[in-house]
Formats: C-alpha cells, structure tokens, sequence
C-alpha cells in the first residue's frame, strides 16, 4: 500500500500505536497523533514522534478534528468505534482501521491467530514455541504480546510462520482471518467496553469469517460457545477437547493424541504448566502446531520444558510455609475460577479491582466452596462482597471477608493471616485501570510486596 502523501490519524499513543507511527512516517504518510492525555504525560512518545514531523491533537477534545479530511483512522484497541467523532470522519471518508489490520494487509507469511477470553497468552507462547522447534520455518510472535510487528512487516519472508495473540478489540475492526484460528473459549468479558455480549462474540469470530476452504479454525468443543462456532467457519474445522476423541488434539488414557488415528505426543503428567486450563491450552497450541506440520517429538519437548508466563498463576516466594501466587492476568472471574481449581491448599484469596461489567455470581459459589478468607478492594469491592454473601447464604457458610483499602494492605492483611500450609492469592477477576496502568504493572508490584514481607 502506497502511503506516500496520504493524510493519516493515529489515536492513542500506546503500546502498538507508536510504532505504527514510526512505520508510517517511513512510507511517507502525513501523520496526527491524537491522545487523550497532555503532552507530558506521554512525553517520551511526544519527544520522539515529534522530531519525526509528526504532529499532534491532545488533550480532552482530542478527537474534535478528526473530521478534518484524514484518507485513513488508525484507531487503538478498545476504543468503541461508534463514537460520534469516528463515525464523522467515516462519513467524510476516511478508512478506519487498526494496526492489526495493516499488518495483515502488509505480512505476506502464514498467520496464526489465537483468541480467546483466556488462555491465549500461553497458548501463542506455546504454539510459537512448538512451530520454532517443530518445523523448519522462521517463527515470529506478537500481536497482544511481546514487540509490537509492524515495523518489521515488510522484511518478514513468505515462508515464515507469524503467530499472534488477538484481543476482541483487535479482531473487531479486522476483513481478514489467519490462515490457522485457534478460539481457546469463550465467556463473558470486556463488557465494560463492548455494547453487549453478543458484540464481543461476533468480534471474536472475525479471526475465522474471512477464512477461505483451505483454511484452519481450531475450536475447544468443551467450551459451548466456542464449539457452537464451527457451523459458520469457511474452512476446515479441527476440534480439541480434555473429555473425548476429536478430529484434533484429545486426551485419552493419560495422553495427549492427535487426529483420527490418535497419534500419541505426551503424556499429560508431562505438561509443566499445572491445572486443567493449561490442558486445554497444551491441546490448543498442539493442534495448531501439528496442523502446520510440527514433529510430535518436538512439541512433547515443549510441553516438559515450557516455564509458564509472568502473571499466570506464578508461584512468587514460600515464606515461612506460605505460597504467595501471582496470577495478576486473571482480569475476569472464569481465570479466577480456573486459578482457585489449580491452587492447592486452603486460600487467602484477593479479589478486586476495575469494573468491566462481569458478573461474579458463578466466582463467588467456587470462592465460597473454595476459600478459607478473602480480601476484596478496588471499584467491584462492594460488588464482589455482596455476591459472596448471597452465596454463602445459599450453602449455609463461607469465608471471612475483609476490605482493604490497597494492594499494600491487602498483602499485609493476608500475610498475617496465613499459616504454613496456606497459599495467598492474587487473583482479582478484575481489570487493574482503577489503581494500575495494567495487569502488569499491579502483578509486580504485588511480588515486589511479597518478596519484601
């Protein structure tokens, strides 16, 4: 795509925007960077980006002139794309689009893409590091993790193998699909941002709509929604499950096998990771990584040797017999729920934080069959409260609760608490933007909090 001359908005200075502005000045393109904050507050980005002419629109009317004429909208993820100043520059012609899109549009390798309201994390980690070691092709991974792509796009070869973690927020603007789809599960989630429910599953089904018939959609048919999907893929449909044979990847006596012959890959005593979301992850990333022509051998070598990701379920420090857990990434009740099913032990757990619109009803009948005490703060505080209480009501007992007022407190309150043998837990089925910037930012504070009790 020619972008020489062409007049462009990039909105919102994030993680990937930046270097989608970067790119874009390279090919020539007149670029506005348009965020919400003032400049100091993104003043590397501001500093940098402005020695490169581009030029900016800050500030809390920062969209006001995006009607004024741009050829192209580059929007950052979840930002809702029926706001009335994107419909205006829609209407006076541009194309809004996302850095996602554009890399799709750019890359000329195979893309696999993984989605999913959890798991997908570990599942591109895995997957990008069984086809590094399964197959004989270059292996690239990004999209939600890692280092932003675009930059790299165009010197990508043809040959190589692109594996991308996709978000809802991603997938919503995209016209085209990977070449392999993996959905890991779908359940309620960001519905802070999306208009509905209904909304965030049609997102999720863009990484398989614009599939053609040689194409790829891996679904986990023990999750009923993400199994309900395969009706509408395009291409061909490979299926994973923990309960029975499928055309993919399936456990059967103790072992991981794959396809109508059950070709054995390892045993699932063998995955290093633990709980049983992690299974389905293995066999996600499997039938992935073998329908693109990975060795077994190789990929039950993956699944001993794979560490975990930061944030998932991370084991911190054992101080004084008591496990402290970093499961930070648990931004929705289902992670908390899979969390509390693989932490061994009775549990302090800590519950709380941005209100994405979730319900926890389901969380709180495991918290409740589950939790020895848990310690709630954040903007859902009151809300989690109240559906523990009903729960316990129901069974007739529960935990103790406590609010805290921050992280800090919370990990004090629980450390005085624990006994050996205890496991103190982080798992706040909530987002982080009510007291951190992200999941990230409030896991490492949580272990620095830990490792200095």
């Amino acid at each position: 795509m020619d972008w020489r001359g062409r007049k462009v908005a990039v909105v919102g200075m994030g993680l990937s925007n930046v270097p989608l502005t970067r790119y874009l000045v390279r090919k020539g393109a007149s670029v506005t960077a348009f965020d919400r904050k003032p400049a100091h507050e993104i003043q590397a980005a501001f500093d940098e980006l402005s020695r490169l002419g581009v030029r900016f629109s800050l500030g809390s009317d920062y969209l006001a002139p995006l009607s004024e004429g741009y050829d192209a909208v580059f929007l950052t993820p979840g930002m809702k794309k029926d706001l009335p100043e994107v419909s205006a520059a829609r209407a006076a012609g541009a194309e809004i689009s996302s850095e996602t899109r554009l890399f799709f549009q750019a890359c000329r390798a195979v893309i696999v893409g993984i989605t999913g309201s959890a798991g997908k994390t570990t599942t591109t980690a895995l997957t990008g590091e069984m086809l590094k070691r399964g197959t004989s092709r270059r292996v690239l991974v990004g999209g939600n993790i890692g280092n932003p792509l675009i930059e790299i796009v165009d010197s990508i070869p043809a040959d190589s193998l692109v594996v991308l973690e996709l978000s809802s927020f991603q997938l919503q603007s995209l016209d085209m699909s990977p070449h392999v789809s993996v959905v890991t599960n779908v359940s309620p989630n960001h519905l802070d941002v999306h208009a509905s429910m209904e909304e965030y599953v049609e997102a999720k089904k863009n990484i398989f709509r614009f599939q053609g018939p040689g194409d790829v959609a891996v679904l986990n048919a023990d999750n009923a929604l993400t199994s309900a999907m395969a009706p509408e893929c395009p291409g061909r449909v490979l299926m994973f499950s923990r309960s029975h044979r499928t055309a993919g990847a399936f456990v059967e006596g103790g072992m991981i096998r794959f396809g109508d012959a059950g070709e054995p890959v390892a045993a699932v005593a063998e995955i290093g990771i633990r709980g049983a979301h992690n299974v389905e992850n293995a066999l996600a990333a499997v039938t992935a990584a073998m329908c693109l022509g990975a060795e077994p051998g190789q990929l039950a070598e993956v699944l001993r040797e794979f560490p975990g990701v930061e944030h998932r379920i991370e084991l911190v420090r054992v101080k004084d017999g008591v496990r402290y857990y970093n499961d930070s990434i648990a931004t929705a009740p289902e992670r908390t729920i899979a969390a509390l099913n693989t932490v061994e032990g009775p549990i302090i757990l800590i519950l709380g934080g941005y209100d994405k619109h979730l319900p926890f009803d389901s969380l709180a009948e495991e918290v409740v069959r589950r939790v020895e005490s848990v310690i709630t703060l954040g903007a859902t505080a009151e809300k989690i409260e109240r559906a523990i209480a009903e729960a316990a009501s129901r069974r007739g007992t529960g935990p103790s609760v406590t609010r805290c007022a921050d992280l800090r407190e919370a990990v004090t309150t629980a450390a005085a608490r624990a006994e050996p043998g205890y496991a103190v837990l982080l798992s706040p089925a909530c987002a982080s933007y009510d007291m951190f910037r992200n999941f990230e930012e409030r896991g490492r504070m949580f272990k620095e909090l830990v490792n200095c009790l």
